[in-house]
């Protein structure tokens, strides 16, 4: 198979724990060819989808390394890996167009452009109240006053950021409490998400992959470093794997079907205690610590599994 992989500047991937990386070593080792293609290389030219492809290889003694960069239809590939990180911001959402344009000329766009569009990662848990915190969603402030005055901790973050990005604990008493929800909201432009806070935390921020509806065995769990709230690993976190909780495996195979069904291939579940807070869908991580301390290949699986949908 061809598969290319839209991603974030190549020299900006961290070859330690990339997951993007991760799948084009195990697409490598099943004998595919693969290339990547920066946001800005991809293009719209006499109403065809076009990139600027650049080869990349993989072998156990030289890592990963770029070859030739060639001009292409990108209807060439048989299935394109969408791995741009957040903000859905307008180049974001543009090429998501172009995506669903080459989807419309058969390429297996993963994942689905329409959905990357449609849900959002903070909100779409709001599909499954049953697994949810209490939350609200808003930009009035009086209204996130009321929240933290009734919840008396409560996390405070952004619904366009990641890896712990904006992100705030705050409390009915914290002096900083006015400036923390105007800066959030932009002086009440912005809506965010307000979410109990969830002491369960301590023990880790919880990261349960799905590939194609299917539940991995293990998780990593984002335990925060001292004095942190956030678990997230670029936030200083520490991961560590584990196997599901009866209450992880029960989340992730509820809310499986319903990413399946809307074309959302790679999925990251975020889980703290026995509450669904995130669902990360743009470019889930996590793959390369878990195969470091378990052995599950999540990557060789997602191959894998787009073989058995192509065919191959």
């Amino acid at each position: 198979m061809k598969i290319a992989f839209i991603i974030d500047p190549f020299k900006s991937l961290n070859i330690k724990k990339d997951s993007t990386l991760e799948l084009i070593r195990a697409a490598q080792l099943r004998h595919h060819e693969t290339v990547v293609i920066e946001q800005h290389q991809l293009y719209l030219l006499n109403n065809q989808v076009m990139a600027i492809a650049q080869e990349v290889f993989y072998n156990a003694q030289q890592g990963h390394y770029l070859g030739a960069q060639f001009k292409t239809p990108l209807n060439i590939f048989d299935g394109v890996f969408m791995r741009l990180d957040p903000p859905l911001d307008i180049n974001y959402i543009v090429t998501t167009y172009l995506l669903e344009k080459a989807e419309k000329e058969g390429v297996l766009i993963l994942n689905k452009p329409n959905s990357l569009r449609s849900f959002n990662e903070k909100l779409s848990t709001t599909l499954f109240p049953q697994f949810t915190p209490e939350l609200i969603v808003t930009s009035l402030a009086e209204e996130i006053k009321n929240f933290v005055s009734e919840q008396r901790e409560v996390i405070l973050k952004p619904l366009d950021a990641m890896g712990g990005s904006g992100i705030f604990k705050i409390n009915a008493q914290d002096p900083n409490l006015n400036v923390i929800i105007e800066t959030l909201t932009q002086d009440a432009t912005r809506s965010v998400m307000a979410q109990r806070f969830i002491p369960a935390i301590e023990a880790g921020d919880k990261r349960v992959l799905i590939i194609n509806g299917e539940v991995a065995q293990h998780a990593l769990a984002r335990i925060p470093k001292q004095g942190e709230t956030r678990g997230n690993l670029a936030a200083g976190g520490r991961g560590v794997a584990m196997p599901l909780t009866k209450k992880e495996q029960e989340i992730a195979t509820t809310v499986a079907p319903f990413l399946q069904e809307n074309g959302l291939f790679i999925v990251g579940l975020d889980i703290i205690g026995e509450y669904l807070t995130e669902i990360n869908i743009t470019s889930p991580t996590c793959m390369r610590e878990i195969r470091d301390q378990t052995g599950e290949d999540i990557a060789d699986k997602t191959i894998k599994a787009l073989e058995k949908i192509l065919n191959y």
